[in-house]
Parts: C-alpha cells; structure tokens; sequence
C-alpha cells in the first residue's frame, strides 16, 4: 500500500498513545476514541486485505470501496454513537493436523475487519508499551522465525537442560469474557472502545444456518482476536513468569510464546517440575486448562562428549514447536548443536494439501497447474526453511514432483506415460528448487555481496 497523508497523520497519533503509555506504564487511559475519526478509519480499510474471504453479508473489498467515503463517516457514526451492531461471524473449519480433528475459524463482515483494525491500531500503541520480549506472536515487526531463533539462541546458551512443552486445551474457545475485560481495564477505559470490544466478544457465529451466541471464547480469525489473546496470556502467564516465577527459581530459566503455542526451559530439572505442578492452577484460575496428555517434560540436555560406559547411549528427547522438530545433532564440525527439521505433522498435512489439489485440479491446462505448484512450494520453503532443514527441504519437493505425475497419468484412461514424458515436462516447467531461505549462510553471503 502507498503511504499517504492518511498515513503520515495515523503514524504520528500512535507514536503519540505509544509515548503516553511507556512514560505511564501503570496508566488506564479513559479517553482515546477521539483518535478514531475518517482518516483513522481510511487508513484501517487500506489495512484489511483485499482478497478476504467476505463474512455473512457476503460483502467484499471492492464492494465497500465503491461508496467509502459514505460508508466510512455511517460506519464511524454508529461506532461513536454506540448504535453499531456486531454482525455474527462465519464460521468455517479447517483441517487440524492430519487426522479427523478440525479449527474453527470465524471471518467477520467487512465493515467489521475495518472497525476491529482500528481498535487494534489502537490497543496496539498502548501494549506494544507492556509486552515482554518473549511474546512474539500476532504483534508488529515480530515472527515465528525470530521465535525460533530466540529459543535456538536460549538452548545453546543453557545446553539444553529441560524443556516444558504445554497444550493448553482450546484456548480460543475457552478465553473467559469476565477475566479479559479485567485485564483490558488495568490498561484501557475508554467507554466507546470497551463497548465495541464487548459487542464482538458476544457477537452470535453462523454455521451452517445455524446461529449461536457462545458465552466464552474469541473467534479466531478475527482481526481484533490474536492483541485479544495476547493481552490475556500476558497477565496470566508472561508477567507472572516473569515477576514470580523467574526470582523463586534456581538455575536459568526462559519462556517462548507465540500466541497460545509455547514452551519454557529450564537448567535444572527441580525448577521444571516446580513451575509444572503449578501451571495448571495458575491456568484454572482463570478459566484455562492444560492439555494433561500433550504437555510434557522433555529432557533435553546436550549429549555428553563421552559415550556412558556400558550399554548403549540413550538418543536424545526432542520436542516439536510451530512446525518444526527440535533436536541435538552434530554439526559438520562435530560439534553437538541443536537442530530443527519440519515435524512430520506438518509434512504430512502439506503433501496432503497437495495431493488433494493435484487430485482436483488434474484437468487444468499443465501451465495453469506449474504456476500454482510452484506459487505453493515457494510459500513451504518461505516458512520452513531454515538452515539445517536443507534435507526435509528436499525431500517435500522431491514428493510434490510425484504426487503431480501421478495425476497428471490420471488425466484420462489408459493414459499413462513413461518417466521420460514427465522428465520432459519437468524440464519444460521445473518446480522451484529447494532453498532455505532463512539460511543464515545465505544471509552472510548476500550480506557480503
């Protein structure tokens, strides 16, 4: 998107509320909906994406920019006047994992992205102030892969030790309304941007015709959902581990979080079973559970340089975070390191995502289907790789070749080819080869260059 003035004047307000809040960390602000006028409101609406799925309306982007001015100063009018209603969301589900379990995902209308990315724009400035290093999901200028540095860095720097894998147990679907609004109310008073918040935590979900008013949860999907999520696992856990847990324990300690997937490492073993006796308490306290089967204590301790005498050498715990496996190995140096390939879960659930579109989409012209394999194998090697994933890399591209001649053989009856059909066609539509792309050689290298 192009900056504008809409944009300048935007960024100049957030800097503003920003300041405020981390010169007053223990500040509640009672009025900020004055920042909320047309050119706030532009500016969210060239913030919602495009290509959206559209909510129960069935209104899309272009359909709202056909009249914006208008729709901007009614949609900020109801906002102000508390007259605005909270259309239900849409739920659809998607595949979790690769068995039968499935996600809900709630997609709000249009106009109901807009008004939420401008309260978000909003609680954004403020929390940006009060979150802890250690959170990395859902907040600007953050990632999945500097969370995944940040806990590689963190289990070389300790040897490993012992790592608390947790599940909490639908978190989404769980996240008490009562608890949230407390918590939003240390930070935040402002009567108009509390009553939205309220309107869209009770707003009905449509599903299959069918509409419900659940009495907890935030949909996910939702634009104003993950700072939502954030600022409840922030009092419930970050700032409690950080300022009760951390000083009562013995050895090091860290947390990483990504919204509601995190793990935590200690140094000594005594500390981990401590912290995990108590989680479930902390969590019940405020409507939460941890999973009992899917959270675990995994010793994950550097191997030792000497094989132990007698017997054989037991191979190290490994444990799985935001798609990848981690593990001891040794580099090419012989040095013990940690590594991470794609965990199979993953692997698995993209090939079948890929098999099931080959399957569907076998008829389409072959440089229709090249153009989209690729624009799906470029996206798996945007997020999965990594430095020391080249393998897994490799082989997920060697298994996206496969599954596309099988269905291209399937095209018609008794139309099967030889290798050498495909190895021709291959050659005229070659798939990208893997790269990692968050190699951190390549980043030395392009840096030299």
């Amino acid at each position: 998107m192009p900056e504008t003035s809409d944009s300048d004047s935007v960024y100049t307000k957030q800097r503003q509320i920003a300041e405020l809040a981390r010169r007053h960390p223990m500040m509640a602000f009672t009025s900020l909906n004055h920042y909320l006028d047309l050119d706030w409101l532009r500016e969210a609406f060239f913030r919602t994406r495009k290509n959206g799925a559209p909510g129960v309306d069935g209104q899309t982007w272009i359909d709202y920019a056909e009249n914006l001015e208008e729709n901007l100063r009614s949609l900020l009018e109801r906002a102000k006047s508390g007259s605005y209603y909270a259309p239900p969301v849409r739920r659809v589900r998607i595949p979790k994992g690769t068995g039968t379990e499935t996600r809900p995902i709630g997609i709000p209308t249009l106009e109901d992205k807009v008004l939420q990315r401008a309260v978000v724009m909003i609680l954004e400035a403020i929390y940006e102030q009060d979150f802890h290093d250690c959170s990395y999901g859902f907040r600007p200028g953050r990632s999945a892969h500097q969370a995944l540095e940040s806990l590689w860095q963190q289990t070389m720097q300790t040897g490993g030790g012992w790592i608390l894998e947790v599940d909490i147990r639908k978190f989404f679907d769980t996240l008490d309304h009562g608890h949230l609004r407390s918590f939003l109310q240390q930070r935040v008073r402002d009567g108009v941007l509390l009553r939205l918040i309220g309107k869209w935590l009770n707003a009905g979900v449509m599903e299959d015709g069918k509409l419900s008013f659940p009495d907890a949860g935030s949909p996910q999907g939702g634009v104003v959902s993950p700072i939502l999520a954030n600022v409840f696992l922030h009092y419930v856990l970050d700032q409690w581990f950080a300022e009760e847990v951390k000083p009562r324990l013995r050895g090091r300690v860290f947390l990483i979080r990504y919204a509601d997937d995190f793990v935590m490492g200690f140094t000594h073993e005594e500390d981990a079973r401590r912290v995990m006796a108590v989680l479930p308490k902390r969590f019940g306290k405020y409507g939460l559970a941890v999973h009992p089967d899917k959270t675990k204590l995994i010793p994950f301790r550097r191997p030792s340089r000497t094989p132990p005498s007698g017997g054989n050498a037991v191979a190290p715990a490994t444990f799985d975070l935001l798609g990848f496996t981690h593990f001891w190995a040794r580099s090419r140096k012989g040095v013990w390191v940690v590594k991470r390939k794609t965990a199979s879960s993953r692997f698995t659930r993209g090939l079948t995502t890929i098999t099931q579109w080959c399957k569907t989409n076998r008829h389409l012209p072959i440089e229709e289907q090249h153009a989209t394999l690729s624009q799906k194998l470029r996206g798996h090697y945007a997020y999965y790789g990594i430095t020391g994933n080249r393998v897994a890399l490799w082989r997920f591209s060697e298994a996206v070749q496969l599954i596309w001649r099988k269905w291209l053989m399937r095209r018609k009856r008794g139309g099967r080819r030889p290798w050498s059909w495909f190895n021709r066609l291959h050659r005229r539509h070659p798939l990208p080869y893997a790269v990692a792309i968050h190699s951190k050689l390549r980043a030395r290298c392009e840096g030299v260059t």
